[in-house]
């Protein structure tokens, strides 16, 4: 993966609303797989259509902070393994269409909420995780912990799938009020250099950087490649198209409005400028849709 860019697919949670899925709060995106299934089938087609080399299954919102705690208990590792089927359906769908390989991602969220570091509990993190990771495991080549705040809660992902030999890509939200210039820290402030470290050495196979503000992303990737160095360690990043969140905001509490300056070809700009500064694994978190992805792909894949 050195030199050459991987595109991810977007947002699948807006996505799916765009489509007219099912789609409230507090089941977020896990609703669709309640409800009706196709139509997550549905997008992540939508996505390897836009060129998605990697598509992310759709377990991001199979936690208690969304489904509640009994339903989880009763139900949560049928709908992550579902979200595996789903995701593999897609894949599988497209490789016999067109010998296209398209890689499936498996989603392991925040446990406790987005952007929500202080809420991070250590001691019931391993027995969620393996809930989500057994489920995922028939379905998925790798698996992606996404959108985490803190060095302890991506460290606990690291140690929960090493157990299953499949590679683990860690992404870290940042905080969006480091603004463009600032430097980069994860939303429970600790610094993008101690992060990078500290999951580098707990054998990640890649370091992306998610959700959050385009602007903030950049800065991210240069402390990241100075970290690494020669490691070859890929780089990666999937901004997303909220205003700023500040505090204790929290993604996905609410329906937050989206920017109506990211457009695709904006987002395509910002893209261009991540790998020049060393990413190579680009595609889009909330509200980045395939529209967005296309534009990536034409960018960094089109002959």
């Amino acid at each position: 993966m050195v030199g050459q860019v991987i595109v991810l697919d977007g947002g699948m949670g807006r996505e799916l609303k765009r489509m007219g899925a099912p789609f409230r709060q507090p089941e977020w995106s896990a609703l669709a797989l309640m409800e009706a299934p196709e139509t997550v089938v549905a997008a992540h087609r939508a996505f390897i259509e836009a060129g998605a080399e990697v598509i992310t299954t759709n377990s991001y919102a199979v936690v208690p902070f969304h489904i509640g705690e009994q339903r989880f208990a009763q139900d949560g590792a049928r709908l992550a393994a579902l979200s595996g089927e789903l995701a593999r359906r897609a894949a599988d769908e497209e490789f016999q269409r067109s010998e296209r390989a398209i890689r499936v991602a498996g989603s392991l969220p925040p446990l406790f909420g987005s952007y929500r570091p202080d809420l991070f509990d250590a001691k019931r993190a391993p027995a969620m995780l393996a809930v989500l990771i057994e489920a995922l495991l028939p379905s998925v080549d790798h698996f992606l912990a996404e959108t985490q705040s803190c060095i302890e809660e991506a460290l606990a992902a690291c140690m929960a799938v090493a157990p299953t030999s499949k590679p683990i890509w860690i992404s870290f939200t940042l905080h969006d009020e480091c603004g463009v210039g600032g430097p980069p820290a994860l939303r429970s402030g600790e610094s993008v250099a101690e992060a990078v470290a500290a999951v580098r050495e707990a054998g990640a196979a890649a370091v992306l950087f998610n959700c959050s503000l385009p602007e903030v992303m950049g800065p991210a990737v240069d402390v990241a490649r100075s970290v690494l160095g020669d490691t070859g360690l890929p780089i990666g990043v999937y901004a997303n198209a909220f205003p700023e969140k500040t505090g204790t905001a929290a993604a996905n509490e609410g329906l937050s409005d989206l920017r109506d300056d990211v457009g695709p070809q904006i987002y395509r700009d910002f893209g261009r400028d991540w790998r020049r500064r060393g990413a190579r694994i680009i595609g889009g978190c909330c509200g980045i849709g395939p529209d967005a992805v296309c534009a990536l792909y034409a960018e960094f894949k089109a002959d």
